[in-house]
């Protein structure tokens, strides 16, 4: 878990200086709020738009594989949970690939529900780990597209209460470069 919180440090150290040499922008929509086993039911779902920038392929992180510094947004189109998120990813292949991620993400969501239980509905703290993944084909030199999956959650470590909520998506990614 102490490596999750220092990636996340060094992502968000390492965010704004790399989006000023933003290597990709992407586009793209999902639907939150999806079952899997990674979630508990939140009573959320909705659609959103998602935009975000990575940077090159960071030299200087060689040792953990040179990864880029990402800035990501997701904006609920139904009112609903809308996030931030800032990390580092590492993609791995060329014309098809793999893009796993880690980041910490902050997000606007409110307490919905206390169920009979006592335990509340929302996602237990303002500030969340952010895995996410994925899979890209080249269109082009200069145009993907990708499947993605986000997942936010705070693991427990920064409140008991740990519903998470999964993202499921598709993304356009222009190279800018």
């Amino acid at each position: 878990m102490r490596f999750l919180l220092t990636t996340g440090l060094w992502a968000l150290a390492l965010a704004i200086p790399a989006a000023a040499q933003a290597q990709e922008v992407y586009v793209g929509s999902s639907f939150h709020g999806v079952d899997t086993p990674f979630t508990l039911e939140a009573g959320e779902r909705g659609s959103d738009a998602q935009a975000g920038i990575r940077s090159a392929p960071i030299e200087g992180l060689k040792a953990i594989g040179k990864p880029s510094a990402y800035l990501h947004a997701q904006v609920s189109l139904n009112g609903n949970t809308s996030l931030v998120a800032t990390g580092l990813s590492w993609k791995f292949g060329d014309k098809f690939y793999v893009r796993p991620g880690i980041g910490l993400a902050l997000h606007n969501d409110t307490i919905k529900e206390v169920r009979a239980d006592g335990r509340r509905l929302d996602l237990g703290s303002r500030i969340l780990f952010e895995p996410e993944i994925a899979l890209g084909a080249k269109i082009s030199d200069k145009t993907a597209f990708e499947i993605s999956w986000v997942h936010v959650s705070n693991a427990t470590l920064l409140s008991s209460q740990n519903p998470g909520m999964d993202f499921i998506g598709a993304r356009l990614v222009l190279q800018l470069n």
